[in-house]
């Protein structure tokens, strides 16, 4: 099964973009090869884009105490256990403490380093990180992989309290809905939301189907769109119909 998944506001849409990198980070970061640490370099300048929004730790620790007091809501309900809301409610006091005791603006420790900043400005050119560009970073691209690695992860810890509460949420908000099949008929697929908001849908497909979901919705208003995609790899209209899975996840 391939998920797609779709924010309705642009607060989701900034923490999945920066779960996306946070994703690239990791797998890029654990490699050897100085190329693949050039990337995972530049991925940190890149969350530095995407996270400069004054208020999104102020956002994010707002969620998680909103999430804490939603859940302790559960301790009298027979039906939760107990053990499980313990150790959810743990991690979520674990994770805002952390976020609360990161100091200063999110990234600010690679913003006062003049080297990195350096390093970013020549990489937003193409081909500005070569070595007769940057000499001090090309040599620093030849010290042992253990030593880029644990630069790197240096750069990066400050940002870690950051990911780990996005991750939180975005998993919160993700187990917050559960799945129900749908057919698009003839390759599409509406649905009047009335209304109600919602924070962000996800859909599951049969990857064997070739289908690719085309999706736009508001707060009254879900459309899909079904294409496949020929040799050219253009998207074309689906007219067969399409059996999928639909979560519609809100806090």
């Amino acid at each position: 099964m391939i998920v797609y998944e779709y924010p309705f506001n642009e607060r989701i849409r900034t923490l999945l973009r920066l779960e996306d990198l946070y994703e690239k980070f990791k797998f890029f970061v654990n490699q050897e090869h100085p190329l693949q640490h050039h990337v995972a370099l530049a991925t940190i300048f890149d969350m530095l884009e995407v996270a400069g929004r004054a208020d999104l730790k102020s956002d994010l620790l707002q969620e998680l105490e909103r999430q804490k007091q939603s859940l302790l809501s559960y301790r009298s309900n027979p039906a939760v256990a107990a053990d499980a809301l313990d150790a959810v409610l743990a991690e979520l006091d674990t994770i805002s403490n952390a976020l609360v005791n990161a100091q200063g603006k999110t990234g600010q420790n690679v913003r006062d380093n003049e080297w990195l900043m350096s390093i970013r400005g020549r990489t937003v050119m193409p081909g500005g990180a070569c070595e007769f560009d940057l000499p001090s970073y090309y040599a620093w691209q030849h010290r042992s992989a253990e030593q880029r690695h644990a630069d790197i992860a240096a750069w990066f810890a400050p940002l870690a309290p950051l990911f780990d509460a996005l991750s939180l949420v975005l998993r919160l908000l993700r187990d917050s809905g559960g799945p129900v099949k749908m057919i698009a008929v003839a390759g599409s697929y509406q649905q009047m939301l009335q209304g109600k908001v919602y924070q962000m849908l996800r859909l599951s497909i049969d990857e064997n189907l070739g289908a690719i979901p085309e999706i736009s919705a508001n707060k009254y208003m879900l459309w899909v769109r079904f294409t496949s995609q020929g040799g050219d790899l253009k998207p074309k209209p689906l007219e067969d119909d399409v059996p999928f899975e639909l979560t519609l996840c809100n806090f």
